[in-house]
């Protein structure tokens, strides 16, 4: 897409219109690319509509499109919903070019594995470039999403003009799986610095600080960050109203050990963490916001003075 104008080049397909997909798709409207929508629920779809999308009734219905999006909660998902659309490659290849953008939260591994699949049912002719998102809601519908890309140098500059449609940090950061590495690392620093602020509320709650004012004073030293001004409130409030249900973090932390068990690194922060966000879904908090960690994190306090 390098040299022209992105938008007159091609059809978009998006596949997964739900916290993130729906308005992600939406930007993509509104930069004035064609977007051919697919998703299982009618709602999102049909707003998308209304913007001046296009619906499918299938995934394999995006087959002949040059770029398509999956936004789903793993990639096990997205395998499923592809499969149809890689039989009919096998029966119809795409042009030579075409690529499926990854922008899932995924295992590096797994990722690479299904562009190897991808390629092979495509006779060669189309890639993946896996492009996981951060920034959270307000983040995709704002269109200021930090994504970062791995793949190809020339399948990334094909896909870069969409990619900014949506984000406005958008980085190549290596091969297929590199980007999905990257969003590890990010949600080894999100999921634990929200699970020690957490901490420091319930700590500071049950020693007689109010949580809003030891947030305020949190917020105005080293200890502000992106994560303290987003969930602190919430913290607070106890306002767990869902932005990002708590219980992916807990799948994104799994990425992170696998992904230190394959580099022959330690990652003791991601292991504690991953034990909190496993007792968050333990206790039946996972479909609730990120904030509710600090729920969880009362709970464990409660059952360790019930013990002794």
């Amino acid at each position: 897409m390098s040299g022209e104008d992105p938008r007159a080049a091609a059809t978009v397909g998006f596949v997964g219109l739900g916290l993130m997909g729906a308005p992600m798709a939406a930007n993509l409207v509104r930069a004035g690319f064609e977007v051919a929508v697919h998703n299982r629920s009618d709602g999102a779809a049909e707003e998308l509509v209304a913007l001046g999308a296009r619906r499918v009734a299938e995934v394999a219905d995006l087959a002949q499109l040059p770029v398509i999006i999956f936004m789903l909660p793993d990639l096990p998902f997205i395998e499923a919903a592809a499969e149809a659309l890689l039989e009919r490659w096998r029966r119809e290849p795409p042009a030579q070019g075409a690529t499926l953008l990854v922008m899932s939260t995924v295992a590096p591994d797994r990722v690479r594995g299904f562009g190897a699949v991808v390629r092979e049912a495509s006779g060669g002719r189309a890639a993946v470039v896996d492009a996981p998102v951060s920034g959270g809601r307000q983040g995709a519908v704002d269109g200021t999403l930090a994504v970062m890309a791995g793949g190809a140098q020339e399948d990334f500059d094909r896909v870069e003009p969409v990619l900014k449609a949506m984000g406005r940090t958008v980085r190549l950061m290596g091969p297929l799986g590199a980007g999905s590495l990257t969003k590890a690392c990010n949600q080894l620093v999100v999921g634990t610095t929200a699970a020690a602020l957490a901490e420091a509320v319930v700590l500071a709650e049950h020693s007689g600080i109010e949580p809003a004012a030891l947030l305020e004073i949190l917020g105005g030293g080293l200890a502000n960050s992106t994560v303290l001004q987003q969930l602190g409130p919430r913290f607070a409030a106890r306002d767990y109203t869902v932005t990002a249900p708590a219980k992916f973090m807990h799948k994104d932390l799994r990425f992170v050990l696998a992904a230190a068990e394959e580099a022959g690194t330690a990652v003791p922060l991601a292991t504690a963490g991953e034990r909190v966000y496993a007792a968050v879904n333990d206790q039946g908090l996972g479909d609730l916001d990120l904030a509710v960690v600090r729920e969880a994190i009362e709970h464990l306090g409660e059952a360790r003075v019930r013990q002794g």
